[in-house]
């Protein structure tokens, strides 16, 4: 592959993510003015975003066998066309659980093109190849979420999230075109059939159970503050209007930076110390969030994405050096792992806005510390053995 083609192959794989990501994160900046519009309560309007992830986290595995099996193209049309038809559900719908099906039925489409784009990838490409476009692939997951985020609560006035989901149709319509055109053909042959990295046997090994946890703790965490954030902040001694609440989620371009810088870090020192670091900045965020200033509230949602993608990085690495087949497995129980914990963690966190306003949240936030910090201490203990 020359390097004109590698470059259009990037830029394809980097529109195509992003694009996808755009519409995960559209509602979370709105979800008070959702809240309004609808009649409805925190934890309810939160399933604008938690039914999203739930939606990627069922349809990963499935997917993901997919595209061992059927040619990348024909999944990507499918994808990309439901994913944009249930936005324009979403930005015409008065209904409430009309919007959050459709937001589910967006969810269960995304992973066309983002799981099964992956596997094309690890299927087509040689090694040294594939390190690089996959680094375009993670850049472009941070900022799809971010633009999705930005797109809803900035862009387009927040009276007027509905034309957000217009925008975000001809994002995905648009990237899915180019990969149509871009992606070379493939005859869904996979690189090697492996037997023994079977999805049970794969959970049954702790020292992989416990990366599995720490995706969903990690997520659970992450995805739990950055949901309910717009509810603090639009209440006092705050008071922000959308907009300046939504600028704050430009902390979030912390990851793109944060991701490589972990993978190197966890190579030099291990993944045990970077996943013991990565948690006590998670609980320092957790303090940090909980004040009452701004100043510390920033700084609070840096050091959160700073601490959450070094736990993402180390427990990814982990994993793959734990492996020597089945990777594509393995992996895809991570994502789902990682989403599970995403979905629960604003479901359970919406009940406890409800109860016990911010500080519930917080204090459940806490609780699930104790998962990457057990990770942590037992990669320090059990330091990585050969790949079995």
């Amino acid at each position: 592959m020359g390097e004109r083609a590698q470059f259009w192959l990037q830029l394809t794989v980097f529109s195509l993510v992003a694009a996808s990501f755009t519409n995960v994160y559209i509602t979370q900046p709105v979800l008070p003015v959702l809240q309004q519009e609808f009649g409805a309560d925190p934890a309810t309007v939160s399933y604008t975003v938690a039914a999203v992830i739930l939606g990627i986290a069922l349809a990963n595995l499935p997917f993901g066998a997919a595209a061992d099996h059927y040619p990348i193209r024909p999944i990507i049309l499918i994808g990309g066309l439901t994913v944009a038809s249930a936005g324009i559900i979403c930005a015409i719908t008065d209904n409430l659980w009309i919007l959050i099906g459709a937001r589910f039925l967006q969810g269960l489409f995304i992973p066309a093109m983002t799981t099964c784009l992956a596997a094309y990838l690890a299927r087509t490409l040689p090694v040294e190849r594939l390190n690089v476009i996959m680094g375009a692939y993670i850049s472009a997951t941070v900022l799809g979420g971010l633009g999705g985020r930005l797109l809803g609560g900035w862009i387009h006035p927040p009276l007027h999230w509905r034309y957000t989901f217009v925008s975000a149709a001809l994002l995905i319509l648009v990237a899915a075109a180019v990969a149509l055109k871009t992606l070379p053909k493939d005859h869904a042959q996979p690189r090697e059939t492996t037997t023994n990295g079977g999805f049970l046997k794969l959970i049954r090994r702790w020292e992989l159970l416990r990366i599995y946890l720490t995706a969903s703790g990690s997520f659970f965490i992450f995805s739990s503050v950055f949901n309910f954030l717009p509810f603090r902040l639009s209440a006092a001694p705050f008071n922000f209007s959308t907009e300046i609440i939504t600028l704050l989620y430009l902390t979030y371009v912390m990851g793109i930076f944060m991701g490589p810088t972990a993978g190197r870090l966890g190579n030099r020192f291990g993944n045990g110390p970077i996943l013991l670091a990565g948690t006590l900045l998670l609980a320092l965020a957790l303090i940090l969030v909980s004040l009452p200033s701004l100043i510390a509230v920033v700084a609070g949602l840096l050091t959160l994405c700073t601490g959450f993608f070094a736990v993402h990085a180390a427990a990814v690495g982990a994993l793959n050096r734990k492996v020597s087949s089945g990777q594509g497995r393995a992996n895809a129980l991570y994502v789902l792992f990682y989403y599970l914990g995403g979905w629960i963690g604003i479901s359970v966190c919406g009940l406890m806005l409800e109860q016990f306003q911010w500080p519930g949240v917080i204090f459940t936030c806490a609780l699930l510390l104790l998962v990457p910090l057990m990770a942590g201490v037992s990669e320090l203990r059990h330091k990585t053995q050969a790949p079995g």
